[in-house]
């Protein structure tokens, strides 16, 4: 098993999704789509602060203004740090039935985000999810959005390459990692390949490493994946829980990795379970810095 460390907190993650880094105060912001909640935690304090949500938020990303960008069910909103407040920012899917789920940004400082057929009712039940209908916008600083790809089943990873060339992009529903061309102006995203396809669990969030490598969370196989850049399987970190969500690079020199997990839907855990911590591993290569959302 790997060696890990915990984030100390005595609550755990229903679904703990979408870890961000955030360079300038060195501190790390996720959230519980599910338990409605956005978190940043301090590393150098051991400090969580919480901040609950009127809706399941996916993401929780620091702006250039001072304020976090949390996607919810019904469109992006913006958090004030300092009340708790959200207003709306933009609604890039205008289809009632889907909600927001990965969210990151670019190199650019664009934010990425992937929607879904909603899945969840208020109180965070499982609702069926019959249709592939999400999609993938590009927002910009003033919140117009461009649509980059529709029918997509359960849209997750966003991961560019580290010479800007390729993006990185998951269709959880049907299990497949893809890999495409990609131009940052537009942006332009053309000739969709299969990235990797196999392995245990399916895939879920991810993050780029400094030598071009992928880290993949995989849903259901207790693992974190590292993917060379022609799609080999290149090591595995073996997790004590069963739904690892996605990953993060993170610390002074972005070689910790920081992997949220949940426990929504599983049955039988032992009150000392693991399932929805945040864990935190030592890794000897650097992950790619994420930027702030611009706006």
């Amino acid at each position: 098993m790997t060696r890990y460390e915990l984030i100390e907190r005595p609550e755990r993650d229903q679904l703990g999704e979408a870890p961000f880094w955030d360079e300038a105060t060195q501190t790390l912001y996720w959230v519980d789509i599910v338990g409605k909640r956005a978190h940043r935690f301090d590393p150098s304090t051991g400090k969580v602060t919480r901040w609950p949500t009127p809706r399941h938020v996916s993401a929780c990303v620091p702006s250039a203004k001072g304020d976090l960008i949390t996607p919810m069910v019904d469109g992006v909103y913006r958090l004030d740090p300092a009340t708790g407040a959200t207003t709306l920012f933009c609604r890039p899917d205008d289809d009632a039935g889907n909600r927001s789920n990965e969210c990151r940004t670019d190199a650019q400082g664009r934010l990425w985000l992937g929607t879904m057929c909603n899945n969840l009712d208020h109180d965070g039940g499982a609702l069926p999810l019959n249709r592939s209908t999400g999609g993938v916008f590009c927002i910009e600083a003033d919140g117009s959005a461009v649509q980059l790809f529709d029918e997509v089943g359960i849209t997750n990873t966003f991961c560019w390459s580290p010479d800007g060339a390729r993006f990185y992009t998951a269709d959880s529903l049907e299990g497949v990692l893809w890999s495409h061309d990609y131009d940052p102006e537009g942006p332009v995203v053309s000739n969709r390949q299969v990235f990797a396809d196999e392995g245990p669990g399916g895939p879920d969030g991810s993050a780029m490493d400094e030598a071009g490598c992928l880290w993949n969370a995989r849903w259901g196989g207790g693992r974190v994946i590292r993917y060379t850049p022609d799609g080999r399987v290149d090591r595995e970190i073996l997790l004590p829980v069963e739904q690892p969500s996605s990953v993060a690079f993170g610390g002074p020199d972005r070689k910790t990795l920081y992997i949220t997990s949940a426990r929504q839907e599983l049955e039988g855990l032992a009150s000392d379970s693991l399932d929805g911590a945040v864990f935190v591993v030592e890794v000897d290569v650097a992950g790619l810095p994420m930027r702030r959302f611009q706006g």
